[in-house]
């Protein structure tokens, strides 16, 4: 792993818009979850030369509701880095558009990540 690997980062910062809505106001889970999966993509991509594939989202936990207007931030952390996996940790943030200074933990996830070749075949992560 490299020295900075551990660390927690921010990978993607995104406006939730009303087209992301369900009937309640609130952004729909499986638009933050879309969110997660990229931001946890982009954290595997810096660990390997190869293509990597989501083949686990572990757990999801949705602790409080995003709003239109909302700014979430998706920070990501490097759990563990096996042969041809990676666990990684997503934690989303949300600035309030009311309350531009409050930022809430609004979700928690962790994912696994493999390495594959063209034919989607695992690879280990590090170069031999």
């Amino acid at each position: 792993m490299n020295e900075d690997s551990s660390q927690r980062r921010t990978s993607i910062r995104v406006m939730m818009m009303p087209r992301d809505t369900n009937s309640y106001g609130t952004i729909f889970g499986g638009v933050i979850m879309s969110y997660i999966d990229q931001a946890a993509a982009i954290e595997a991509r810096q660990h390997t030369p190869h293509s990597v594939v989501t083949v686990a989202m572990d757990s999801v936990s949705f602790l409080e509701p995003v709003y239109v207007g909302d700014v979430c931030s998706f920070y990501t952390t490097l759990l563990k880095i096996g042969r041809t996996s990676m666990r990684i940790a997503v934690e989303v943030e949300a600035m309030r558009r009311e309350y531009p200074c409050e930022k809430v933990i609004v979700t928690s996830a962790e994912l696994v990540f493999v390495a594959v070749d063209a034919e989607g075949r695992p690879l280990p992560v590090k170069p031999q």
